[in-house]
């Protein structure tokens, strides 16, 4: 976080008062010392965001492929992290570079071509279920938990939560797709497969963002914004349920509703 003198202006009259601005800074991730990507992030839990981005781009099949995350030298402009693989792992890196920076707002900029784009994920099997009543206190608890948000009013969050309504967790950037892979990442650490969780976010559910809970085996993605029509068309393809615009007591329902308990019914 950092602080700045600002012109207020409110109700036709300016003031000078102090502001919170969110940080941003690049950080570097190299497999076998060849950089993969640079992303543009908060800093704070690069090990997490590291693991979470390897595996949702498809560059391991799981945290037990990862050694650790290792910091190396960075420079002054930005960190520095290397991917250490597990023996017997290998993976060509030349297959996963970006051609240039993902900025904090692309999930998919930098990648080599459009078939790169999707990444192989798995259909869901059925289940978890999760009331309807419990949907709708997920954007509140989120928002509690967001003490950066708190301060500066732009950063997105993303967390974990169980179907019951429990947070498990939640991570802060300024990258939307970093949060979520912040999530992923935590949660693989503790155990893998991931298992029933509901991963909730503070604005829109992206195609990305379906891709990234597809691939880390989570069926149920929500936010507090719509979603796109690709993301439904994947999440709809993987059997996934994708939830948008959850706001006071409403919330839309693209796909997947078998896994909503307590919708009734409309006319």
């Amino acid at each position: 976080m950092a602080r700045r003198s600002v012109v207020r202006f409110t109700a036709g009259k300016s003031s000078l008062v102090d502001d919170v601005l969110v940080s941003e800074s690049p950080v570097e991730f190299r497999l076998e010392d060849v950089p993969v990507a640079v992303l543009m992030r908060t800093a704070g839990n690069d090990e997490e965001l590291g693991l979470g981005f390897a595996i949702t781009e498809g560059i391991v099949l799981g945290p037990h492929e990862v050694v650790r995350i290792a910091k190396i030298e960075g420079t002054a402009e930005g960190d520095r992290y290397e991917i250490i693989l597990s023996d017997g792992v290998v993976v060509d890196p030349e297959q996963f570079r970006r051609n240039f920076f993902t900025s904090s707002s692309c999930g998919v900029c930098g990648k080599a071509s459009i078939d790169a784009v999707r990444i192989a994920a798995r259909v869901m099997a059925a289940g978890p279920t999760v009331d309807a009543a419990v949907i709708t206190r997920y954007p509140a608890a989120l928002r509690e938990a967001q003490t950066l948000f708190a301060d500066s009013g732009s950063i997105h969050g993303a967390g974990a939560f169980t179907p019951s309504g429990e947070m498990i967790t939640i991570f802060e950037d300024v990258g939307r797709h970093n949060a979520v892979d912040k999530v992923i990442g935590f949660l693989a650490r503790a155990t893998w497969p991931i298992g029933d969780v509901v991963l909730f976010v503070s604005g829109r559910v992206s195609f990305e963002m379906v891709q990234k809970a597809a691939v880390a085996g989570i069926a149920i993605i929500a936010g507090v914004s719509g979603a796109s029509d690709l993301a439904v068309e994947l999440g709809d393809e993987l059997n996934m349920t994708v939830i948008g615009f959850v706001r006071g007591e409403t919330f839309n329902v693209y796909c997947g509703s078998d896994r909503i308990v307590g919708l009734g019914s409309g006319s």
